[in-house]
This record gives C-alpha cells, structure tokens and sequence, in this order.
C-alpha cells in the first residue's frame, strides 16, 4: 500500500522532531539516583552552578563552581569534555534545570540534575552532617509570630532572579501596610539551617501566619496585586 508524499512528510517530520527533542533533553535525578550515578561513573564532572558564594559555604565532594549567573557561564563550560556525563546542580533547581538545557545546547551528550537541588540532597542525607547553627533558630523564627498582626515572611534569596522582582514592592508595603501586617525577609543562604528545617526547597517562598498559624502559601513569584489581595 503506497502512502501519499504528504503523509510521508508529515511523518518524517515529527519522527525528526521526536529524536531532536530526545536529543535535546537532559535526565533530572532524584538525590539517591544522582548520588550512584556519580559512584558509577569514572572521574565524575560535576557542575555547583551557584554562586561562588554559596560554593564556597559547602558543596557536594569533587564538584566545580561554574556560576550559572555569570556572563562567561557558556565559556567555562567550554573546558569540560563533552563527551562524557556531566552532573548539574544548584540550591533548590531553578538555575540547573536552565543550566542543563544550556549544555545540551552546547553538546553535552549526557546531562543529569539534581531533581530539588542541594536543599533536597542535604535532606535526603546525602550532605555533610552540619557542623552548626546557621542564622536564626525555629526560637528566633517563632519569636518573630509573637504579634496580634498577621505575619508575611517572604523567603529570598540574592541570586534569585524572581526575588528581586518582588523586591521593591515588598519594602514599599512594609512601610505601607505596617498597621495591619508584618513583612519580614529572610534570606535563605544566611539562615540555611532554618531553610532546612522548613523545607524551604523553591524560592522566592512566601508564607503568611495569623496567630502562629499558616494561613495562606505561594511558591515562584506573585504579583503585588495579587499578594495584596491575601493581605486583605
């Protein structure tokens, strides 16, 4: 049975888009699965894409700090091999699921990240045991509900790109709207332990507490019309 040139085409093509799209796409790993990838495979590269900063504060064992934020980001990927696995990840994911896509623009073959970033891996147990207190305690953090207004902590990060967005209206309804609510920022890589110990593993996070109780939670970025409709 002859089939028409169209259909032949139209065959054609979305087998060619189905194999670039394989092609293109890199594997997210779960912390155990990433963990004995890594043991598997002979001189593992593995990328930290944070910021040097956070590299520097603790990082998985052998890893390379190529900052997914800097401008020469493409260019020092350049001097791995290509050819070979490499690993990927960040904090909590944002910027290794971009970093991942952008190495296999480059022509990596095999690319893993790190599903939930080194948030989940720390949890999973896979991080060093801490070695202390880092920033303020649950203590602290309960101490700051102790108030007959509603509470808003909004948890950030510097790197974060939707963060800073939500920057500038967030200081301006601090200031406006101090009468009926309390808007505290908590920066995450100060206050690791905490972030932990919540579960804060997607930034930016905002959480708004009436009477020590969460009444209302939003993950990524949210307008300022619509976060003050919670606020009402």
């Amino acid at each position: 049975m002859k089939f028409p040139k169209i259909v032949l085409l139209i065959v054609s093509v979305l087998l060619i888009s189905c194999n670039e799209k394989k092609t293109n796409s890199f594997e997210p790993l779960h912390p155990k699965e990433f963990a004995e990838k890594i043991k598997t495979t002979e001189n593992p590269q593995i990328l930290d894409v944070r910021t040097p900063d956070e590299f520097e504060s603790e990082h998985i064992d052998n890893a390379k700090n190529v900052n997914w934020n800097s401008d020469d980001f493409a260019a020092k990927a350049e001097s791995f091999d290509k050819s070979k696995p490499v690993f990927v990840y960040c904090l909590s994911g944002g910027r290794s699921k971009k970093a991942a896509t952008k190495l296999k623009e480059l022509g990596f073959t095999t690319v893993y990240e790190l599903e939930g970033g080194f948030l989940n891996w720390n949890e999973e147990g896979f991080g060093k045991a801490s070695t202390g207190q880092v920033g303020m305690t649950m203590n602290d953090f309960n101490d700051l509900l102790n108030t007959d207004k509603k509470v808003l902590i909004d948890f950030y990060a510097e790197w974060c790109g939707p963060c800073k967005q939500m920057e500038p209206y967030l200081l301006k309804m601090q200031k406006e709207m101090s009468d009926k609510v309390v808007i505290i920022r908590i920066d995450v890589d100060k206050n690791k332990t905490l972030a932990t110990q919540m579960k804060i593993d997607q930034l930016p996070t905002v959480v708004l507490y009436d009477n020590k109780a969460v009444q209302w939670k939003n993950t990524g970025f949210i307008s300022e019309k619509d976060l003050k409709k919670q606020l009402q």
